[in-house]
């Protein structure tokens, strides 16, 4: 029989704060991270984008570290990570779980730095090395299904015994590389981001990085913990960056998470979606949804406060929807007005309150990846 799995303990650093209740609280009062900028990282035109205050970053960090031999990046991952860390006993069995796309890619800016300096494996090792890991760190860079499909990898890891505990970290940063390539998709849009809208045209990118603790060790579990009941991860193989258009990949990723946990769409009480605002996502999303009978089950996007934080966003949206389930109150999608998607979802409108015992976490990227997790409430 497979060990039941729980997420005990949650952390973020966003735009809208640099923990869990600061994030809640700003998003409750209807506050989001994207702004409009001109500047250097996109010259040749204004973009809206989520990111994080670079002065707050340094003095948050330097409360906890004199060493300031880290990078912007590194110094964000480790500012979600400690709060988490320090509640616990790392061991040689505790996994290291790191989750990015493009991770130190702003290293190749400096003339002076080499390739490796903006390896993902690199980076991972750094991180490891300050939290004294013993363990070799794992590495998730799926595009963006990155950040929950490292919740499915710690989970299997820790089923199979392979592991007692994992330490998961997912972030990301808004550069000029990324900038560039999702302007040259033309996939950006010219307002702030509008998921499912009739007239959303394209993402608001964001930067953030969150962290989760994952044991089976049941004497760590508390009154806010979460069981990881069940997961799939489907390529669609459809295109290098289109997703299926009938959602053959996400249909497929739920349908196995359900299968493990042996439940029905009728005891879903919630879903945190992708949510992207292109065109093709959300529509597809919509038909995947409606495939498996989840059309009325209400849906939020949270791209409308953050931005698309790419690697990060699984991870984050799943540390909101955690504490969404714990409160027992549903968040708007931000940025949605009227229907725009061609089958009916049930958009969540308003912050509400609505009793969450089991949700679901969705996420699908470049590529054609699609990951599904279910989470149960204890």
């Amino acid at each position: 029989m497979n060990k039941n799995v729980y997420i005990t303990e949650t952390n973020c650093i966003t735009p809208l704060g640099f923990d869990v209740e600061s994030n809640w609280n700003a998003m409750l009062n209807g506050q989001t991270g994207i702004q409009s900028f001109q500047n250097d990282l996109l010259p040749e035109i204004p973009y809206h984008a989520s990111v994080i205050d670079t002065n707050k970053i340094n003095s948050s960090f330097e409360k906890i570290e004199q060493n300031t031999n880290f990078t912007r990046l590194e110094k964000m991952m480790i500012l979600a990570l400690q709060p988490t860390i320090s509640k616990h006993t790392i061991s040689p069995k505790t996994a290291f779980i790191l989750s990015t796309t493009k991770g130190n890619i702003t290293a190749l800016e400096n003339e002076n730095n080499t390739i490796q300096s903006a390896q993902l494996s690199q980076l991972a090792k750094k991180i490891a090395r300050y939290f004294g890991f013993t363990t070799e760190p794992i590495v998730v860079s799926n595009a963006c299904v990155s950040g929950v499909l490292a919740i499915a990898i710690a989970k299997r890891m820790i089923q199979t015994g392979l592991y007692d505990d994992a330490f998961i970290v997912a972030g990301d940063e808004v550069s000029e590389f990324v900038l560039s390539g999702f302007n040259s998709f033309q996939a950006m849009s010219e307002s702030p981001c509008k998921p499912y809208d009739k007239d959303r045209n394209g993402v608001s990118l964001g930067e953030a990085t969150a962290a989760v603790y994952v044991t089976s060790d049941e004497s760590k579990v508390n009154s806010k913990s979460v069981k990881v009941i069940g997961d799939g991860s489907i390529n669609d193989a459809n295109h290098i960056s289109g997703p299926s258009r009938t959602g053959e990949g996400l249909y497929r990723s739920i349908q196995s998470a359900m299968h493990e946990a042996q439940i029905s769409a009728d005891k879903i009480d919630y879903i945190s979606a992708h949510g992207t605002a292109t065109m093709y996502n959300d529509e597809m999303e919509a038909i995947a949804f409606n495939r498996l009978q989840l059309e009325n089950v209400p849906v939020n996007s949270l791209k409308g406060f953050f931005g698309h934080t790419l690697g990060a966003s699984g991870l984050l949206e799943t540390v909101v929807a955690i504490e969404s389930a714990n409160r027992n109150q549903l968040m708007i999608s931000k940025g949605f007005d009227e229907l725009g998607v061609s089958q009916s979802i049930n958009i969540i409108t308003e912050n509400k309150e609505k009793q969450v015992t089991c949700f679901l976490k969705t996420a699908s990227g470049f590529g054609g990846c699609n990951t599904a997790v279910l989470f149960e409430k204890i």
